[in-house]
């Protein structure tokens, strides 16, 4: 879910006076050492199971599981040890609107004698608006097909080009061009998705291009999950930032469409979807009008409402206005599409009750070892699922000055499918903190490995990434693909079932039964990596020609 501006991309490079790393590596002999203390399991145990009950009811934002949650949160913060964050208080603010659809009609799509198509809303399509207004309507509007909808000026691509659609319904591909590739070749990083390709950044420049509505083509491998996901998280309540023209500069609806309803839709326009598709993939694609008109309608319960994160800080020894952040999101769907079994409730245990009870499990680890040399600032955030609005409100209105905080860790879903010999590094290759997770995987006789499947784009999917577009170094790892028990083939089918039974569904739920000896392997990990960091004077940056390394460089420059 995710922001990136093309200012990053164009950012001149300047050189910053700090004291910095070396461009290509660290001595790791040259790291602080770090000795790990006892990290509980049983308060991660305790805080997955108390997150997850049915009675927080799915920790959404704006919820009375919400204050349940921020509540029982400041409690372990305070038994951990940890300071009030923000100026004496435990949370900061975050205002967010909150917009339900209802009675939302299906999706019309009708040909040039008037003959229309019908498509269910929940089954065949979603459906949401970013405006903050009573009603949407999108009567008859003109469809046309732009492929995947990016205009990249950098890599000579434009979806767009020498077209006016202004009160247009524009159909649009998920991810990148060259998501097919082998390698990680190609304009838009090879098989690796760039920003360009993920599905936030579709329904912005659909919004810039003055598009009244942007319907996105669901199709399973390069969307990186099934319908199902798509289902229980477009329908319900959805979170956005407050905006000075309440939304009035986004499109009136935005939405997604299965592939077979896609299918249908371009039979009726006489065009070959397959064959419309593999064109878009060719630079140079022209966009396809379809000659089809579409009709849907929708009203929306709006509220304005103040979320929270919750901020703890342990204070450093010797260099105290200097920060390492550890993130986490608290937040999950709340209640969403029922299991057959009428269960409406997205729990979150594994995303990410685990993570967040990290937070308390690595800020008690902290507290025992003694207060290291910068401090550490422990954020629990919210409305991560809603497009990392709660990280994105923190780095854009920080307690602590980004001019300040050194890097940070993380920690979003941890694997609940035991110890893996290797870790999966999101975004590896990207900063100077490589250096310090190696050393720290050395230790721990761990292998730092790339992530298998870059074409999911989980950098721009997690808290990390609100930090890193304004640049602030940040490390983003979980458990690795080759576990210790099963090898590669059993951390595959682990990946997999979760993704289709669990993942951002009421089977999300604590089990007693889990196997917990990964995750603190994990947390191990975890805790070394911000140690390292809060032990030491230098100021790990993003390596060179590193999209952010610009506004890393011009942001210490100001400090």
């Amino acid at each position: 879910m995710r922001f990136l501006t093309l200012a990053l991309a164009s950012a001149l490079a300047l050189t910053s006076a700090c004291k910095q790393m070396d461009d290509k590596t660290v001595d790791s002999a040259a790291l602080p050492q770090v000795e790990v203390p006892e990290l509980s399991e049983q308060t991660m145990k305790d805080v997955v199971k108390e997150l997850s009950l049915d009675s927080y009811e799915g920790r959404a934002p704006g919820s009375a599981g919400e204050e349940k949650t921020v509540a029982y949160l400041i409690d372990r913060f305070k038994k951990a040890g940890l300071e009030p964050g923000n100026n004496g208080s435990w949370t900061q603010d975050v205002p967010l609107v909150e917009i339900t659809a209802k009675n939302v009609s299906a999706l019309s799509i009708a040909d040039k004698s008037g003959k229309a198509m019908s498509f269910a809303y929940g089954s065949e399509f979603v459906v949401g608006s970013y405006r903050e207004t009573p009603k949407t309507k999108i009567d008859q509007s003109e469809m046309i097909f732009v492929g995947h909808g990016i205009v990249a000026p950098e890599k000579g691509w434009n979806d767009y080009e020498g077209l006016d659609v202004k009160g247009k319904t524009v159909v649009i591909m998920v991810n990148d061009p060259d998501f097919d590739a082998t390698d990680l070749k190609g304009d838009f990083g090879g098989k690796a998705m760039t920003y360009y390709g993920r599905w936030t950044y579709k329904f912005e420049e659909a919004a810039r291009q003055g598009a009244a509505a942007a319907l996105i083509i669901h199709d399973d491998a390069p969307a990186a999950y099934g319908w199902n996901v798509v289902n229980s998280s477009w329908t319900g309540t959805q979170f956005l930032a407050q905006s000075k023209d309440a939304g009035a500069s986004q499109t009136a609806a935005n939405g997604w469409i299965q592939k077979d309803v896609a299918r249908e839709i371009f039979e009726a326009a006489g065009q070959d979807l397959d064959k419309q598709m593999a064109a878009a993939k060719k630079k140079g694609f022209k966009a396809v009008p379809l000659g089809l008109k579409a009709s849907l309608s929708f009203d929306n319960d709006i509220a304005r409402k103040a979320s929270k994160n919750v901020v703890g800080v342990l204070k450093g020894a010797k260099r105290p206005e200097e920060y390492v952040l550890y993130t986490a999101h608290w937040d999950h769907l709340g209640r969403c599409t029922a299991a057959a079994d009428g269960d409406d409730i997205c729990n979150g245990a594994v995303d990410n009750a685990t993570g967040t009870a990290a937070l308390v499990a690595l800020a008690e680890g902290f507290k025992k070892a003694g207060a290291p040399d910068r401090s550490i600032v422990f954020l629990a955030v919210t409305a991560e699922e809603s497009g990392l609005l709660g990280s994105k409100y923190y780095a854009e209105n920080p307690i602590y000055p980004l001019s300040q905080t050194v890097g940070g860790v993380n920690m979003d879903a941890f694997s609940m499918a035991g110890p893996a010999k290797n870790l999966t590094v999101i975004g590896k290759g990207k900063s100077q903190l490589d250096d310090y997770l190696n050393a720290a995987a050395k230790a721990e006789g761990r292998t730092p490995e790339m992530e298998p499947t870059p074409e999911k784009g989980f950098y721009y999917r997690s808290d990390h990434f609100s930090f890193a577009k304004l640049g602030v170094p940040m490390v983003y790892f979980e458990g690795g693909d080759d576990l210790v028990k099963g090898g590669k083939e059993a951390a595959k089918a682990a990946a997999e079932d979760y993704e289709k039974n669990r993942y951002h569904a009421p089977g999300d739920e604590y089990d007693e039964s889990w196997d917990w000896s990964g995750v603190m392997a994990d947390l191990r990990l975890y805790y070394r990596v911000g140690r390292m960091l809060a032990m030491t004077d230098a100021w790990p940056n993003w390596n060179e020609g590193d999209e952010f390394r610009a506004i890393r460089d011009k942001s210490r420059e100001g400090k």
